[in-house]
């Protein structure tokens, strides 16, 4: 067990032009699983469930996952306290909890710990860059004390926001990630990738990128925008990716969120391992170091990810032990025709059915078009009533 300080750090590793393998999505992944409670994904079950949290953890690093995230998403008292969420643990508790297990897993392997901070319900609802700035330091406070090996300021939609949590970061000294939730539009005020990337290291993001709300290969495509503008700009970054593991070429700016299927029927849209290993290499030849996943990625996604670039990594993970490569495994199988499967091409012409009749290919996304400021977000404390939900009820079904 390596101790604390010992590795090599992030910017070390990518520096070195080194392969730093994410982890996926903990939010989803613990959801499914019966530890998170949908609707205010916060993560209660670091302190609630360590066990679960631990082993999933486990799991990602077995994958090939060389970054153990703390389960701190949404983790800032703003948020586990609104729309009458009820918390039996503070969310110091929470955040120091959650710092343990990804320290405690990490050590048993090459892996770094990122303390994570994400977008507030205060931003949404107009408060000041210092009532903002308080809330993203609370966090802090636990990551310096519990030591994490560098910060990630993940999940943004608007970059004024992810400008504030970069420059509360970079005041610890720690190398800063910083991650927006856009596509190609950029942010919710419009605000092209490019733009986002140029002020996220003006601000001091040392790593820049996007997670979640949309698809690798959309995900893959913003980010290099990303790099062409900050290369344009004369400024040096590293570049990560951590997409959903869904297909969204039907959404619109805001992802899949506005998807009708958001956030229980997404199964249908699930990339397969072996589409993860094109994502990763399209990731690679676009000049990303640092890949991983959000929603919808499980350990086997990782694996494929860490699979496809064992030859640049020069190692295969833990899990491969159990996985041959490209179905190699099925030359075991007893029936001849699933032997037959058991070669690269066949799985990479494959075009997976749904095997749902009369289901449409794709989606009509919501995009109500309300973001920060309009009165239907502003955040309250208290649980959101009848008399709240009815006319979002109605609206949603005159759309339909």
């Amino acid at each position: 067990m390596a101790p604390v300080g010992s590795k090599r750090g992030i910017l070390e590793r990518l520096g070195a032009g080194e392969v730093v393998i994410g982890d996926g999505g903990f939010v989803f992944a613990l959801e499914k699983r019966g530890y998170v409670k949908a609707g205010p994904w916060t993560p209660e079950a670091a302190a609630e469930h360590p066990e679960a949290v631990r082993q999933l953890h486990r799991e990602f690093l077995r994958a090939g996952s060389n970054v153990m995230q703390t389960f701190t998403f949404y983790a800032s008292d703003d948020k586990l306290e609104n729309r009458g969420n009820k918390l039996t643990y503070t969310g110091q508790q929470i955040n120091e909890a959650a710092c343990d297990l990804a320290r405690e897993v990490a050590n048993q392997g090459d892996a770094l710990v990122a303390g994570g901070v994400s977008q507030t319900p205060s931003y949404l609802s107009c408060k000041s860059q210092d009532e903002v700035t308080k809330i993203f330091k609370k966090q802090l406070d636990v990551f310096i004390k519990k030591n994490v090996d560098f910060l990630i300021a993940e999940y943004f939609e608007h970059v004024e926001e992810a400008e504030w949590a970069v420059q509360a970061l970079k005041a610890t000294g720690k190398p800063v990630a910083a991650s927006m939730c856009i596509g190609p539009e950029g942010d919710m005020h419009g605000v092209t990738p490019g733009e986002c990337a140029v002020r996220l290291v003006r601000a001091g993001a040392d790593i820049v990128g996007v997670n979640c709300h949309f698809d690798p290969m959309t995900c893959v495509k913003t980010v290099a925008l990303m790099k062409a503008a900050v290369e344009k700009a004369g400024l040096k970054a590293h570049y990560m990716a951590q997409p959903l593991a869904y297909h969204t070429p039907d959404c619109s700016c805001q992802g899949f969120i506005d998807l009708p299927e958001f956030p229980f029927a997404l199964e249908p849209r699930i990339l397969t391992r072996w589409e993860m290993q094109q994502y990763a290499r399209e990731a690679y030849k676009a000049g990303i170091r640092f890949i991983g996943g959000c929603c919808g990625f499980e350990p086997y996604h990782i694996r494929a990810v860490a699979e496809e670039l064992a030859i640049e990594r020069g190692i295969l993970p833990d899990a491969s032990e159990k996985h041959g490569m490209w179905g190699a495994g099925l030359e075991m199988h007893t029936k001849p025709w699933v032997r037959a499967r058991a070669r690269r091409d066949y799985w990479e012409k494959l075009k997976p059915a749904s095997g749902r009749p009369l289901c449409p290919s794709m989606s009509s996304p919501d995009g109500w078009g309300v973001t920060k400021g309009h009165a239907e977000l502003m955040q309250q404390r208290e649980a959101t009533t009848q008399d709240q939900l009815r006319p979002l009820f109605q609206k949603a079904d005159a759309k339909n």
